[in-house]
């Protein structure tokens, strides 16, 4: 065959679909299972630049799935569902989420062969004309908000979003779709991130529903990773609580998983760890510490990867949050809070930002954490324990009103325990709950410089707009 310009097989082009131009069969024919005839040999071959070496050359697996989603160029063909807007800005809002929001959303894979976004969320939106628009709006969003010259263009793909929703949720078949869940939960996003509480709220109320309708949460994640795991983490961002049980330590149950290494044995303790069962701990709180430590102390070998500790961060969470005492007068113990409050934020700094920023949350549980450490005994002599928590609580704390308070507190323990430099501190933190992970040291080690820095000063200096967890990729684990 002479080489061409043409860019199609005979197949897709009767059907002005794209092609990949894959030999001898494009993608598109294997997964319909019909003959794949060029009538020149494709011009160009469907490697890209951005692929691993000795990554497969086909992007679907024995199961049809897309595994490596090819964005080099935009589709010839403009085979994706019809908007309102100039194709131009169109494709200028698919270059924006392929290139930017996929990986703002999920920062937890910047491979571009395996982020979520593309090789499962982006096929499934250009088949489905609600999420292509939610998709689009995401993008529209960050344009808009970047220029400051109003969301016109963003509240109109808005009002189309949402009509073309309640088409679907007529349907059962349509409304339990992944597509459809998809978009529910980050329509609930955007409406939260504009302050329309209440209309968040209610989306996540019609969300689980449809999970209720796909036989719970954990029903969901077994067909679909990536719906669940968003629908899950999210709604709790928004409600501001855990919308979803978890199965128990040896995963039954409907409810959010634990990873495998939750069942390892959780009793073996080096000599250099607290022990914390000397420690008036309730059981709920105790267990979790002690498995997420071992699980830990194991990562120091084989480390985890981001995804799972994605998922064991929301299996976390969700498990403390859901035990917590349901009154302000709490019959536990402080120090089973203050551990408690302090696990959930400990978890929120090794993940990072996923999906949408837990600001909001985040500040929520350091007061409640705060105020817990207040009640700990006044005259209760500090040990390793009070260093870990107020490391916790000036990462956790940055960029809010409350990290004047954590670092006071980090002041009078570093003095009471004769500290004098941030590789004391460290020793004492990783004996009470430490990931390794790159860049870990140095977020906790930035706070601590600062206060050994002043120490002989009376008046430390306010850092609560100096160093903020949301603001750079290195200020969080």
């Amino acid at each position: 065959m002479r080489q061409s310009l043409r860019r199609s097989c005979a197949a897709c082009a009767r059907s002005k679909s794209s092609c990949d131009l894959r030999t001898p069969r494009c993608s598109r024919c294997i997964k319909r299972q019909v003959e794949c005839a060029y009538a020149n040999e494709p011009s160009t071959g469907p490697a890209t630049s951005g692929w691993q070496n000795g990554a497969s050359t086909s992007p679907l697996d024995e199961s049809g799935t897309l595994t490596n989603y090819r964005f080099g160029s935009l589709d010839p063909f403009d085979s994706y569902p019809q908007t309102r807007l100039p194709r131009e800005h169109v494709q200028r809002l698919i270059y924006g989420f392929l290139h930017k929001i996929a990986f703002q959303y999920y920062p937890l894979d910047l491979n571009a062969t395996s982020n979520p976004f593309l090789v499962s969320w982006w096929p499934l939106a250009l088949g489905d004309p609600a999420l292509f628009h939610v998709s689009l709006q995401t993008a529209c969003l960050d344009e808009e908000l970047l220029a400051q010259k109003g969301f016109q263009t963003s509240e109109l793909l808005m009002v189309d979003s949402v009509a073309l929703l309640r088409r679907k949720v007529e349907y059962m078949s349509l409304a339990v779709q992944d597509g459809t869940m998809n978009s529910v939960i980050t329509l609930a996003t955007i409406e939260f991130g504009k302050g329309n509480i209440k209309v968040g709220e209610m989306h996540v109320n019609g969300l689980k529903r449809l999970v209720d309708m796909r036989g719970g949460i954990n029903a969901v994640r077994q067909t679909s990773p990536l719906t669940a795991r968003m629908v899950s983490w999210v709604s709790m961002l928004i409600m501001g609580h855990p919308q979803f049980e978890t199965q128990d330590d040896f995963g039954i149950g409907d409810g959010i998983p634990p990873i495998p290494e939750w069942q390892f044995d959780s009793t073996a303790l080096d000599n250099q760890s607290l022990n914390v069962s000397t420690i008036e701990v309730d059981y709920a709180v105790n267990n979790v510490f002690n498995r997420l430590r071992n699980i830990f102390q194991r990562a120091r070998s084989i480390p985890l990867p981001a995804t799972q500790l994605h998922d064991l961060t929301c299996f976390v969470i969700h498990r403390l949050l859901l035990s917590a005492p349901a009154t302000a007068i709490s019959p536990s113990s402080p120090t089973t809070e203050s551990i408690r409050y302090g696990i959930i934020l400990y978890m929120f700094i090794a993940q990072g930002p996923t999906y949408y920023s837990h600001a909001v949350i985040q500040n929520t549980i350091v007061i409640r954490f705060m105020e817990h450490l207040e009640h700990l005994a006044s005259t209760r002599v500090y040990e390793s324990l009070d260093v870990w928590f107020a490391a916790v609580g000036l990462v956790a704390s940055a960029g809010t009103a409350h990290h004047g308070w954590f670092m006071k507190r980090a002041q009078d323990i570093a003095a009471a325990l004769q500290l004098g430099n941030f590789g004391d501190t460290l020793t004492h933190i990783k004996t009470v709950l430490w990931l390794e992970k790159p860049q870990s040291e140095d977020l906790f080690r930035s706070h601590w410089d600062t206060i050994f820095d002043f120490k002989d000063q009376s008046v430390l200096p306010d850092l609560s707009i100096s160093v903020s967890p949301y603001s750079s990729r290195v200020e969080f684990i």
